[in-house]
């Protein structure tokens, strides 16, 4: 059995919905993985915004407008009454539950509720068309079996056992239907997965029941080599390894949030990438097999922020990089980059949230500067140690751009660079002169 994974544009409409079909209706078994409509899941955090503020009229005003949205895809969804009856029940049910929070106390809680409802009607409503078009199919409650325990990680134990009972309710059906992104936390509450949404959800569900393939349906054509909204002429990738998917994923390539690749790397799934629009693209496939040594791509992650430190007791003081990172550890706040000299560490984040009480903490034993406004480029491939030319490569390419930090060495499959954000797309234009 295949996961297929769809995301909002490709529910986002009628029509969209509609060339959906011919995507999944080959009668091969398989669980598809919906996301909201596009659009929905903003419109709903500015509902749950104007609740917090108890802003009642507001709220309601903002349910009506997503409301009527709704109202007005189900003509073109539709062709008989008794569909058309059934969506207007559904969506009906679902914006008085909406209109519900306007009475009542609003927390946390609720707010993940009032999330979790794009996603439970885009795929209710795509299960009615698919009665109306007699395609069999069974519409799977993700919030019956996706859940996350006490650390907001996939329950995979859980995930597995009551993932398998609800498709064995059904014996003898191939085709079924669910929500990403949406599941219950480790109290039974309705919650998300955050990171990664709907994707993450596929891959989890893919490793669950182990999966011959998990595929992501997007509007792109598989990962690039380069960040085509920047760079002209750019291609995308045949075949990747988990790990160089993983460093383009981490380090700014958008198609696929890095989270999501663990969970089918563990049970060795394949994950191909295919693009909605072009359903004839070859895409890109995801697979624990290395394609040798090459440079594959380039990424950049925006927004970094560099802090060095530097300490004269640092020399040769073994301590002291421990009472660093335990400034980091104790506000979560994980470390892109790092490089380190006898008497300086220079390392980067992309999380400022803490950043003062880090800073503050530091100056205790050292002197910090901090610099903002900085972006990761990544070269992603396969480096092995004793390959010769990768970094002459690289470096030549990059000889007329400043650079502020160099990460090589620490994994077979990456080199970084931090550089000032205005020379990002200088850096990713020179990288794709100079490497494809």
């Amino acid at each position: 059995m295949k996961v297929l994974k769809f995301g909002g544009t490709s529910v986002g409409s009628a029509a969209r919905m509609h060339a959906l079909v011919e995507l999944i209706s080959d009668g091969a078994p398989k669980i598809v993985v919906l996301s909201a409509m596009s659009g929905t899941t903003n419109s709903l955090v500015e509902i749950a915004n104007a609740l917090y503020v108890k802003e009642h009229d507001k709220a309601n005003q903002l349910i009506k407008v997503l409301e009527d949205k709704y109202n007005a895809v189900l003509p073109e969804l539709y062709k008989t009454e008794t569909a058309l009856k059934k969506g207007k029940e559904l969506i009906s049910s679902h914006f008085n539950y909406l209109r519900a929070f306007t009475l009542d106390l609003f927390t946390v809680n609720e707010e993940r509720a009032i999330l979790a409802q794009g996603e439970l009607l885009s795929t209710a409503l795509f299960h009615y068309y698919l009665e109306e078009i007699s395609i069999d199919s069974v519409l799977l409650p993700a919030l019956n079996f996706m859940r996350t325990d006490e650390n907001e990680e996939p329950d995979m134990k859980y995930i597995e056992t009551n993932a398998v009972a609800e498709l064995a309710k059904h014996p003898g059906k191939k085709l079924f239907i669910t929500q990403g992104y949406i599941c219950r936390n480790a109290f039974g509450e309705i919650d998300n997965l955050k990171r990664g949404g709907s994707d993450y959800t596929a891959t989890i569900i893919g490793a669950a029941i182990r999966s011959e393939e998990i595929q992501i349906w997007t509007d792109i054509d598989g990962m690039h080599n380069n960040d085509p909204r920047i760079v002209d002429k750019t291609h995308p990738i045949a075949e990747l390894s988990f790990d160089e998917a993983a460093e383009l994923a981490y380090f700014g390539a958008k198609i696929l949030h890095p989270t999501c690749i663990l969970p089918a790397q563990m049970q060795n799934i394949p994950v191909r990438l295919l693009n909605t629009m072009q359903p004839d693209a070859k895409g890109t496939v995801i697979t624990s097999k290395a394609t040798g040594d090459s440079i594959k791509a380039v990424a950049a992650k925006d927004g970094i922020t560099a802090i060095n430190i530097k300490s004269g007791r640092m020399l040769l003081a073994y301590g002291f990089l421990r009472a660093v990172f335990e400034i980091f550890e104790r506000y979560k706040t994980p470390i892109d980059m790092i490089t380190t000299s006898e008497v300086a560490v220079s390392l980067t984040i992309d999380n400022t949230k803490n950043l003062d009480a880090i800073v503050k903490e530091l100056k205790e034993f050292c002197t910090v500067d901090v610099d903002t406004d900085l972006t990761i480029v990544c070269i992603v491939g396969s480096f092995s140690a004793e390959k010769e030319g990768y970094a002459l490569q690289i470096f030549e390419a990059l000889k007329h751009i400043p650079i502020r930090m160099i990460s090589y060495g620490g994994s077979k499959n990456n080199v970084s660079v931090l550089v000032e954000s205005k020379l990002k797309r200088d850096a990713l234009i020179a990288l794709n002169s100079g490497l494809f």
